[in-house]
């Protein structure tokens, strides 16, 4: 079986020096492919080659996009080897980033999670095994959630001092970007839990927006200190009393997220997601007024011509493309959720998030803050059951 061969290539560590490393491709037994690096440096990702709607033609082409933004990068491909090498000659950027081991399965979209748990040799799989060994600092898959978070908190499993991972992601507002978490992980939460979403939030946020000091707010039905159940007034209280003090806004509402009133917006999964959904409904509903108020007459086409430019830039500013990648914070590796219907733009995207993560040293910060809080190595306290 014919391997593609790994290219020497440069990695920008953390503290910015280069460092060269060369890679070899074997095969292993069963006949799977292994990479034996050189040196001690890691692949700055491992990709899920056969995880999404339209793997790996998709995956490929955002490989592609990203390997010109991130021309350092080394890429781990993982999925159905033959394939992979032959779809490969169609993207030669991606080709030089890249280097194939072979998973001689995939996970369905469809399938569960505890069936996906029992898929010894799926692509998903062997991608987390490779942050896990540390062979990879990272990993981007645009599979099915729900195996990939159990195959995450199993595998890659949570840092010291956090009792549940949870999703974020970055939501455009009218100041700017917005860091929102959790967005499903976790149905049902505890003050402590929301505690440490807020600080995952703020890392995540210095780390995917630039922002030295986010500001944090609490997802709440009002803003007044009484409003919310004793979860969230517990969890305000500890915010106000610890080394977030400075950064903790208070409670917010739900229109607060898109008006941009805090950085970081903090709340269970349940509600997370409902939200998040309702914003994406939203936004499909007022295009489509738009769209049938343009259509109506030959007078309101001429109106659109008018203001088509100003349209365009707002397409482009809230397009999903460009908000595609959910991080599963919490867990000892970087792990990227892309979305399963994402085009090439999104799942690029979905590397960047991936690779802002890596270089900006993002679970570093979080054991600072956890440290600070007196809650790093803490054992933990799973005391809401989903």
């Amino acid at each position: 079986m014919k391997f593609l061969p790994a290219r020497a290539g440069m990695l920008e560590d953390y503290s910015g020096a280069a460092l060269m490393t060369e890679a070899s491709v074997v095969q292993a037994e069963g006949g799977a492919a292994t990479v034996e690096a050189t040196s001690s440096v890691p692949f700055t990702l491992a990709v899920d080659a056969m995880g999404g709607d339209h793997a790996p033609e998709i995956v490929l082409a955002g490989l592609e996009i990203a390997a010109i933004r991130h021309p350092k990068v080394r890429i781990l491909l993982i999925g159905d080897q033959e394939v992979l090498e032959s779809s490969l000659k169609n993207y030669p950027k991606a080709a030089e980033i890249c280097t194939v081991r072979h998973a001689p399965e995939s996970i369905p979209m469809e399938m569960k999670p505890t069936a996906a748990l029992r898929v010894r040799g799926s692509s998903m799989r062997v991608a987390m095994q490779a942050v896990a060994s540390g062979e990879a600092l990272g990993v981007v898959s645009a599979g099915n959630s729900g195996a990939m978070l159990a195959l995450a908190k199993i595998i890659v499993k949570a840092l010291p001092g956090i009792s549940r991972p949870a999703m974020a992601a970055v939501q455009p507002s009218a100041r700017g970007d917005v860091v929102m978490l959790d967005l499903g992980a976790n149905i049902l939460c505890d003050a402590r839990n929301l505690v440490e979403f807020a600080v995952m939030g703020e890392a995540f946020a210095q780390a995917a927006l630039a922002l030295k000091a986010p500001t944090i707010g609490l997802l709440n039905v009002g803003s007044e200190e009484l409003k919310g159940d004793e979860r969230l007034k517990q969890a305000a209280e500890r915010l106000r009393d610890s080394v977030l003090a400075d950064s903790f806004y208070g409670f917010v509402e739900g229109h607060d997220i898109t008006a941009g009133v805090t950085d970081v917006v903090v709340t269970d999964g349940f509600t997370g997601n409902v939200a998040l959904k309702t914003g994406e409904g939203a936004l499909k509903l007022a295009f489509g007024l738009l769209k049938s108020v343009f259509e109506s007459n030959w007078l309101t086409k001429l109106g659109y011509m008018l203001v088509r430019p100003g349209l365009r830039r707002m397409r482009e500013w809230i397009d999903p493309a460009r908000y595609n990648g959910a991080l599963f914070v919490g867990l000892n590796g970087i792990v990227v959720k892309s979305h399963g219907g994402a085009d090439s733009e999104g799942f690029a995207s979905a590397v960047d998030v991936a690779i802002d993560a890596v270089e900006n040293n993002l679970n570093a910060k979080i054991r600072h803050r956890l440290d600070q809080l007196g809650m790093l190595g803490q054992a933990a306290e799973n005391n809401v059951q989903e």
